[in-house]
């Protein structure tokens, strides 16, 4: 089990990073408001008295908070003191959020600075106006409405105790905290778009408004393993400058730079903002050049097939619920993965850490991106939930791991999707506005069943008879007929438009190996028929002629679920040779 040690103080935007930041993670003032008074009472000025500390960025259901209440406290206050460093005068001080769930309002010594509505995205707020010379005290004000069905929720059980396939919630920060210093004139975000067939990267840069009068440049320097590769200057003139950048370099023949999960290369690049001949801004970040599409049916990666073999990954754990204790966690997670034979993972009804995308780009392993989803169908979670992953594919776009999108799961949110036009029309409206803003990846309509508009065909199948998998998986009519969860795979006047087919949850299969008791799909009494059942299940996928990939359920444990394949303090339940094997279909 982990046990509460030091803050994290990992640094939280890996793909755009400044020498210079300050983590807010570690003891905060905290305090419950279920009476809901703090607003009026202005809990946001210093002298308002808060009963207990928390450890940010751990909610205060988790044990790592130093809370550990999973009882319902559907606003929460935070407070922290805090110096700015004298090094910092002269520039711009941004306070920035990684998530917090769900509403959030932020003062800087008492004056508000910003509110957020959405509990898996970034915000952000130049403070700098609001700052006093010495101490600067920021107030949070949380509100995370426990049984509000139509608030995007994902795993979190709008009961107090969690039960089935449901766990713990998360109310209030949840991911870090920080501070950075940056220039007037400074980059604020980059895009990049990567072209194979080219061997060119797109890059789009974003910066603050350029002063009048005033000359300002941007130095782009690509580097692998530490060689040039290619060295770009142009004048800004506007928010937004584009330029594509050919690289001069290897490209495939076995020896290219290209990414995947079994070469994740990387290319590194260190952007340079100067000011009238003056160095303004410096921020190092990276690329992969990688490529994901459909040719004749089936799925490629960089222009070639590629069968995909996921796990299903929820990222709880034990006492952090949501959010990992440490990077080590998140590694040894990914090390788990690939070491049982996995190329990539689901990450299932969360928006991870942009900590873990990160080192799923460093070591080589698919994601695919999906969000929280809501139960009940509303204008209002319409609003929201479209809102909210506008943000996802804002912060993870440059992220090469991610080929696919997930915004809807077995029709969570829209429960009467078979017959109701408008629950059809916004699955539609959320494949296209995901498209709209990303044409580098796949789109999943609805994960499991009842899709209309989809790229990939995933269903959702439990049967743990290899007979009947093999039957039902031995064409695509049979595939697309069978209807494992008494659901139709496609709905409306949807056809089957020769997509590919992947079986993206299956297996499920419950074995008890540690003090936990829980459930699964179905049972096994021992290791011999875990790994029969294992084999079952996965066997006839990879003999089948016309599954692409697929996604087990699941990677670990979790709370009253024992159906994963490591426990929920990842342990492997079984030797990971003996697992590795089954997942690549060498047995």
């Amino acid at each position: 089990m982990t046990t509460l040690n030091t803050p994290r103080t990992d640094y939280p935007r890996p793909d755009l990073r400044r020498n210079e930041w300050l983590s807010l993670n570690g003891e905060w003032e905290f305090a419950f408001d279920d009476e809901r008074k703090g607003h009026s009472e202005k809990w946001y000025l210093a002298d308002a008295a808060f009963d207990r500390t928390i450890q940010v960025p751990f909610a205060y259901q988790s044990a790592l908070s130093g809370i550990g209440d999973p009882s319902f406290h559907d606003v929460v206050w935070y407070r922290k003191a805090i110096e700015i460093p004298k090094a910092w005068e002269g520039r711009r001080v941004v306070l920035h959020f990684g998530a917090v769930d769900y509403l959030a309002r932020v003062w800087v010594n008492g004056q508000l600075a910003a509110i957020h509505e959405g509990g898996h995205t970034p915000f952000h707020a130049d403070i700098t106006d609001l700052l006093a010379d010495d101490v600067n005290v920021i107030t949070v004000r949380a509100e995370d409405d426990s049984k509000n069905l139509t608030q995007p929720r994902g795993k979190q059980y709008w009961e107090e105790q969690s039960a089935s396939i449901f766990y713990t919630r998360t109310t209030g920060i949840w991911q870090s905290v920080w501070l950075e210093p940056v220039s007037p004139v400074h980059l604020k975000k980059i895009k990049y778009k990567s072209d194979i067939d080219t061997n060119d990267i797109e890059i789009r840069s974003f910066l603050t408004d350029v002063p009048a009068g005033q000359e300002v440049w941007l130095n782009v320097n690509i580097s692998f393993e530490g060689a040039p590769v290619a060295e770009e200057r142009f004048k800004i003139k506007g928010r937004e400058e584009t330029r594509t950048i050919r690289l001069h370099d290897y490209n495939d023949h076995g020896l290219g730079r290209w990414w995947t999960p079994e070469k994740p290369n990387l290319y590194d690049v260190h952007f340079e903002v100067t000011v009238n001949g003056v160095t303004a801004d410096e921020c190092d970040s990276y690329f992969g050049m990688r490529k994901v599409s459909i040719e004749n049916g089936k799925f490629n990666l960089n222009n070639r097939p590629y069968f995909m073999r996921l796990v299903l990954d929820q990222g709880y754990f034990p006492d952090g619920n949501l959010t990992p204790p440490s990077e080590e966690a998140i590694l040894r997670d990914i090390t788990l993965t690939k070491a049982m034979g996995f190329n990539g993972v689901r990450k299932h009804q969360k928006t991870e850490d942009p900590l873990f995308l990160y080192e799923c780009d460093r070591q080589g392993l698919l994601v695919w991106g999906e969000c929280a989803n809501a139960y009940v169908y509303s204008e209002e979670y319409v609003q929201r939930f479209t809102q909210e992953w506008h943000e996802i594919v804002e912060r993870d776009y440059n992220h090469p791991c991610i080929v696919a999108w997930v915004p809807l799961n077995e029709s969570w949110g829209v429960p009467n999707i078979q017959i109701d036009m408008k629950q059809q029309q916004h699955a539609l409206a959320m494949y296209h506005l995901i498209r709209s803003l990303d044409d580098t990846r796949l789109v999943i309509g609805n994960d499991g069943w009842e899709m209309l508009k989809t790229d990939l065909i995933c269903i959702h199948d439990y049967e743990w008879k290899e007979e009947v998998l093999s039957q039902r998986y031995a064409t695509a009519d049979h595939a697309l007929q069978a209807m494992p969860a008494n659901r139709r795979i496609l709905v409306g006047d949807t056809q089957y438009e020769e997509q590919p087919i992947l079986v993206t949850e299956f297996g499920g299969i419950s074995f008890r190996k540690s003090d936990w008791e829980g459930w699964g799909y179905s049972g096994a009494s021992d290791d011999q028929d875990f790994i029969n059942r294992l084999t079952a299940v996965v066997r006839p996928l990879h003999l089948s002629p016309v599954v692409q990939g697929f996604c087990y359920t699941q990677l670990t444990d979790v709370e009253q679920e024992i159906n994963g394949l490591l426990t929920y303090d990842r342990e492997p339940k079984v030797p990971i040779e003996a697992i590795r094997k089954i997942v690549c279909g060498e047995v």
